[in-house]
């Protein structure tokens, strides 16, 4: 016969008033965590107690109960009754919901008991939760109110509505985790979304930074120039969507409207352009994203001057000035740091510069003929760079442009100095007592006679030669069509637009500041300029000279002509300055070598820099990831590509940096193990083949420009 099942009896429930209630020294939590007691008892107040407390009744020596209930499980809702009843919100009487135990186990147990098998709640629970509420009129911040949580996690979650619901399913069935969920919010398009879920399932790499990586590919950063100078505001009231991600660090989003944002970008850059021709007066304004490295190349270019102070802005400047030498010398003797007081420098140092810091003012003659090339900083800020003159706006009257234009071809020196109007036959007619020009053959004789006694003069005073010269570099670099040099030296300088980005790397910035300084110091006119060289000082003009000389330098080794003697004294001089170009702060990027060259050059770089196991690493990659990856192992490694790298006499050798970092046959290879590499990236399967003939059109196949 089956023995009947036990029935299990619940222990009841019943209202205590709060005042017969004292906690039970049994409960396991002791440490304050989740929602705090003054949260929780403002919860209480709103909606009333949602859960009962566990109560036992405490017995007096003989086993009778005294009406006094310990509380095993439930402290901190007690706590929270017992901030009410001290605000007097809540009667000491008042009645409160109790399951009182048949204490058959342990006070602890029960306590413990609680706590375990209390589940938290799913976050797609939550955000579904958020939802229905929002539909029923509530806002976000009205939300986060009641559950004490911050808007923001309503908005993360809220933000969960963006997922797909395909994908949603998969999360809730634990096939995704929440940080994969979360990185597939960033965007609202449910198609792109499974597309890249379905693309992802089959591989190894699930990372949510992968999937955030793919879903953005073809968006453009919020902090890239273009965006920075139109404005996320501008491009989302043109129509545009900007992708945010409310679970990290996003920068501001991603703009998914390329073509869009471009338009924008150059609408408004022409618009400032017509502003500043409007305002400012110039002949033309010619505005782009970016110019080809030497665009001023051949173009005249004038300096303006500063604005002279008002009496009121010197009276302004040297009291400001005075405060502050004064406070900077008491603050450097004070022991102690004190906030006010480098605020008050700091808010001083800025009216100073604001002082100085006055617009430049040009000649208006100049202006009228002149023009200003506008485009886009790295920071999204508008660079403006006024006061150029094509050679067909100089005027005619000043300039005789055939002569100086001859200037760019070198003469012969030997040529000959026969066959001159008025030749070899040509006498004076003595009978005539009218004074006449003098022949042009004897003009000729007599100065080629000076000419050769000024040459031996000036070889005997090499401070004069340095300045000549020097004049002569100073007119072809800073006033092109300026007075004529009777040195018959010349100075050309190579543009190089064929090669992007140039303009922006450190050593092309340096090379702009010193052309912009010594533009302004210069004389405005060419001919008070041998005057001004006269009295420099040596430094300065070393200095001047050494400026003008380096834009000269022409190392690039061009598909057409590999100018293998120039490149050779390339080198000559390099040694003899101490440059390479690791020093100068070249580092293989996947932008300047890694990205542009085969699969097999990459390994090899990084085999000649890391040795043969970090190229081992990266040997099934994509060729896109496998630059990327290339870049981050190679950091510090003072590897160069061979056109970069010193020669000496006919056999080839690395910088001496790259030659100690290289891997000798009998050393001891550096070991590199999966940690080196990000997740997604290890055992990636090979889908796509790159062939040999993937680097750029143009460049040999064996070296690229130096100047890259």
């Amino acid at each position: 016969m089956a023995q009947a099942i036990q029935k299990i009896t619940l222990s009841a429930a019943r209202d205590i008033p709060f005042n017969k209630l004292v906690l039970s020294q049994q409960n396991v939590r002791k440490i304050k965590a989740g929602v705090s007691i003054e949260d929780l008892a403002e919860d209480i107040a709103h909606r009333g107690l949602l859960t009962s407390l566990n109560v036992r009744p405490e017995l007096d020596g003989d086993g009778n109960e005294t009406g006094i209930y310990r509380i095993p499980a439930g402290g901190r809702r007690y706590r929270a009754l017992e901030r009410l009843v001290a605000q007097k919100r809540l009667a000491k009487t008042a009645g409160v919901p109790c399951i009182v135990s048949k204490g058959e186990t342990p006070e602890v147990e029960d306590s413990l008991a609680e706590n375990v098998q209390r589940v938290s709640l799913h976050p797609l629970d939550q955000f579904r939760a958020f939802q229905t509420l929002r539909e029923q009129g509530l806002g976000e911040e009205e939300i986060a109110a009641r559950f004490f949580v911050s808007v923001v996690t309503v908005r993360q979650r809220l933000r969960l509505a963006s997922v797909s619901p395909r994908l949603l399913d998969f999360y809730a069935a634990d096939d995704m985790t929440l940080e994969q969920i979360m990185a597939f919010s960033i965007t609202n398009d449910h198609v792109r979304q499974e597309q890249v879920w379905d693309t992802i399932s089959r591989s190894h790499s699930r990372e949510p930074y992968y999937i955030r990586r793919l879903l953005t590919e073809t968006a453009i950063r919020a902090s890239d120039r273009r965006a920075v100078y139109v404005g996320i505001e501008a491009y989302e009231a043109a129509g545009g969507v900007t992708m945010r991600d409310l679970f990290g660090q996003d920068q501001g989003g991603w703009l998914q409207d390329p073509a869009l944002l471009e338009q924008l970008a150059m609408e408004k850059l022409k618009a400032d352009a017509e502003a500043i021709q409007v305002s400012e007066g110039w002949k033309w304004v010619e505005a782009a994203f970016d110019f080809p490295y030497g665009h001023t190349s051949g173009l005249r270019r004038f300096y303006g001057e500063q604005a002279e102070m008002t009496e009121d802005e010197l009276a302004r400047y040297d009291a400001t000035r005075a405060e502050y030498d004064k406070l900077d010398a008491e603050y450097a003797e004070a022991s102690e740091y004190s906030e006010a007081t480098e605020q008050k420098l700091e808010e001083l140092g800025a009216e100073l510069d604001r002082l100085n810091d006055r617009p430049y003012v040009f000649d208006p003659q100049e202006i009228a003929r002149g023009g200003v090339f506008i485009s886009l900083g790295a920071s999204g800020e508008p660079k403006i760079e006024r006061g150029f003159v094509r050679p067909e706006d100089e005027p005619k009257d000043e300039t005789d442009l055939t002569d100086d234009i001859g200037d760019d071809h070198a003469h012969d020196s030997a040529r000959p100095v026969t066959g001159a109007a008025g030749g070899e036959g040509t006498q004076p007619d003595d009978e005539d007592e009218a004074i006449k020009p003098l022949p042009d053959r004897l003009v000729l004789d007599l100065t080629a006679a000076r000419t050769i006694a000024l040459r031996n003069a000036l070889a005997n005073d090499p401070v004069i030669a340095f300045v000549a010269v020097l004049h002569a570099f100073v007119l072809k670099t800073f006033y092109v069509y300026g007075s004529d040099s009777c040195l018959e030296v010349t100075l050309q300088s190579a543009r190089f637009s064929q090669t992007p980005g140039l303009g922006d790397m450190v050593w092309a910035k340096e090379i702009d500041q010193r052309q912009e300084g010594w533009g302004q110091d210069l004389p405005k006119d060419p001919n008070d300029l041998w005057d001004f060289l006269i009295k420099l000082d040596e430094v300065s003009r070393q200095a001047l000279f050494a400026h003008c000389a380096s834009l000269s330098v022409n190392a690039v080794i061009e598909p057409w002509n590999k100018r293998t003697r120039a490149i050779a004294h390339a080198e000559q001089l390099a040694r003899s300055i101490g440059f390479d170009m690791v020093e100068g702060g070249w580092a293989p990027t996947a932008d300047n070598y890694l990205g542009r060259v085969t699969k097999a050059h990459i390994l090899q770089a990084v085999r000649e820099a890391k040795g043969d196991q970090a190229a081992e690493l990266i040997g099934h990659l994509k060729k896109t990831d496998m630059a990327r990856e290339a870049e981050r192992l190679m950091t510090g490694s003072s590897w160069l590509p061979e056109p970069l790298r010193m020669t000496i006499g006919e056999g080839t050798i690395e910088s001496d940096a790259v030659a100690d970092s290289a891997v000798q046959p009998d050393e001891v290879e550096p070991v590199f193990g999966a940690s080196d590499l990000p997740a997604f990236l290890l055992d990636e399967p090979e889908t796509s083949s790159d062939g040999d003939g993937d680097m750029e059109s143009g460049i040999d196949g064996e070296h690229l420009a130096a100047a890259e």
